[in-house]
C-alpha cells in the first residue's frame, strides 16, 4: 500500500510546497520526457531539465523506489563510460477507456507504456437520456474493474466517450446524464471511485487513431466519424482543437439542406439528416416501403426492426439496394467533406465510425465528391484514408486522454 501512495504523491500536488513541491515536479517532468522519448539517461535528463546530475540521479532512484522507472541496462555510446539508459514500467499502473456507442460499450485497458492489455468490445448497453442507462453504464465500467488481476489502487484515471456537447474541461455533458447540478465526472467518479475524464466520442476517436495508428508525423489531422450521427475530430500541431467552449466538431449540424427533416438537434436541413447513419437507416427503410428488395430484410418481421448493422452487413454482402444509398450518402457527405478541405487544408483525412466498415463503398463516392467540390490545388496536399483501428480507435483515445490527464495535466 505503502508504494501505491508513493505513485499517487508523483501525480498529486496535494499537500506539498516548497522542495517537496519542486521534487514533485522535477519527478512528473523526468516522466514526461522518459514517456515522449521512449527512454532516456541521466545525462540526456539532466541536459533538458537544466538540472545537475547528482540531483536528477536521487530523483531517478526515487522514481525507481517507486516502482514507476527502471533501469533497462547499459547504452553503448562512443567513447567514455556506458551509461544506464532509463525507462517506465509497464504494470506501474492503468488507465480505462470507455467508448459508449448507441447499442454497445467497448472498454479497455492500458498500461503504463500505453500498451492495450486488455479489451471487452460490444457489450450490450441502450444509450439513453436515463437515470437507469447512466447505472447500466456504471455497472458496466465496475464489472470490468473488477475483473482486472490488478490492484484498484493502480488504475489511476477512467476516460469516458460521449457523444453530443461534453466540456472537456469541467467534466459536464449537455448531451446525455445531465441530471445533476454537478459535473457527470464528479458524478461517475463518486460511484466507481476513481478519477474520471469525459470527451466527446469523435475527439476521443481522433487521438487514439492518431496515436495508436502511427501517423504521429502528420500534424494537421482531420477524423471524420460516421455513425448514426456525424462527428468531427480536428487536431492541428498534433494537438486537438477544443474551440472556445470545448464544443468543437460539430460537423454533423452544419446546416447544409433544404429539408423538412428534423435532426435531434431541433433544428432542420442539418448534414446528419441526409448523410449519416440515421439517415441511411432512415432511406432504406422508405425504399423497402416502396418496394424495393434487400438481403437485409430476410431474416426481419418487419423493416422497422432494420438497424444499421444490418445494412452494414448486407452492403459487405453485395446487396444492390444497401450500397445504392451508401453512394448516395456518401457524395453528399463527401460534397461536406470538400468545405473542411478547403478551410482546414488538412495533410490528412480519416474516416472512421461505423459506417467506414462498408470500405469502398462509401470511400469511393466520398472521394468523387472530395475531388469535384473542393479546391484542387487545397485537395492535393490531402491524404483520405480509412480508420486503421477501428472500434478500437475510441478505447484508444479514452485511455490516452485519461492518462494524459494524469501526466500532463490536460
Amino acid at each position: 500500500m505503502a508504494s501505491h501512495l508513493r505513485l499517487f504523491e508523483v501525480f498529486s500536488d496535494e499537500n506539498a510546497s516548497g522542495v517537496v513541491f519542486k521534487n514533485r515536479s522535477l519527478k512528473r517532468l523526468i516522466i514526461n520526457i522518459i514517456d515522449q522519448n521512449g527512454h532516456s539517461t541521466i545525462t540526456e535528463l539532466s541536459r533538458e531539465l537544466n538540472t545537475s546530475v547528482p540531483k536528477v540521479t536521487s530523483l531517478v532512484n526515487e522514481l525507481i523506489e517507486d516502482g514507476l522507472l527502471k533501469d533497462e541496462g547499459k547504452f553503448d555510446s562512443t567513447g567514455g563510460r556506458r551509461a544506464s539508459i532509463y525507462g517506465l514500467v509497464s504494470e506501474a499502473c492503468y488507465f480505462i477507456g470507455v467508448d459508449v456507442k448507441r447499442y454497445y460499450v467497448n472498454v479497455g485497458l492500458l498500461n503504463f507504456k500505453k500498451q492495450l492489455v486488455d479489451l471487452h468490445e460490444k457489450i450490450p448497453y441502450k444509450l439513453e437520456n436515463t437515470p437507469e442507462s447512466l447505472q447500466q453504464l456504471m455497472i458496466i465500467i465496475r464489472k470490468f474493474i473488477s475483473e482486472q488481476k490488478i490492484k484498484q489502487e493502480k488504475i489511476l484515471s477512467v476516460g469516458i466517450n460521449l457523444s453530443g456537447r461534453i466540456n472537456h474541461t469541467n467534466g459536464y455533458s449537455y448531451s446525455y446524464f445531465h441530471f445533476h447540478e454537478e459535473p457527470l465526472a464528479t458524478v461517475i467518479e463518486k460511484e466507481i471511485g476513481i478519477p474520471v475524464v469525459l470527451e466527446n466520442d469523435s475527439r476521443a476517436m481522433a487521438y487514439g487513431e492518431y496515436c495508436g495508428a502511427e501517423i504521429q508525423n502528420r500534424s494537421n489531422v482531420l477524423f471524420v466519424n460516421m455513425d448514426y450521427g456525424i462527428g468531427l475530430g480536428v487536431l492541428i500541431d498534433g494537438k486537438l482543437y477544443y474551440g472556445k467552449s470545448g464544443f468543437s466538431g460539430e460537423f454533423g449540424h452544419i446546416p447544409f439542406f433544404e429539408n423538412e427533416v428534423l435532426c435531434h438537434c431541433g433544428k432542420k436541413g442539418c448534414l446528419e439528416t441526409e448523410a449519416s447513419g440515421m439517415a441511411l437507416i432512415r432511406k432504406f427503410r422508405e425504399r423497402i416501403e416502396q418496394g424495393s428488395s434487400s438481403s437485409a430484410m430476410r431474416k426481419k418481421k418487419s423493416v422497422g426492426e432494420i438497424t444499421l448493422l444490418d445494412i452494414i452487413q448486407a452492403a459487405q454482402n453485395e446487396d444492390i439496394l444497401s450500397i445504392e444509398i451508401l453512394a448516395d450518402i456518401g457524395e453528399k457527405l463527401g460534397k461536406g467533406i470538400a468545405m473542411l478541405i478547403n478551410v482546414f487544408n488538412p495533410e490528412l483525412l480519416i474516416l472512421g465510425g461505423t459506417l467506414s466498415e462498408t470500405g469502398d463503398y462509401l470511400r469511393l463516392p466520398i472521394r468523387s465528391a472530395f475531388n469535384k467540390y473542393s479546391l484542387s490545388l487545397i485537395n492535393s496536399d490531402t491524404q483520405l484514408l480509412l480508420s486503421k483501428l477501428g472500434e478500437r480507435a475510441g478505447v484508444m483515445g479514452a485511455c490516452l486522454i485519461a492518462r494524459n490527464k494524469v501526466l500532463y495535466r490536460y
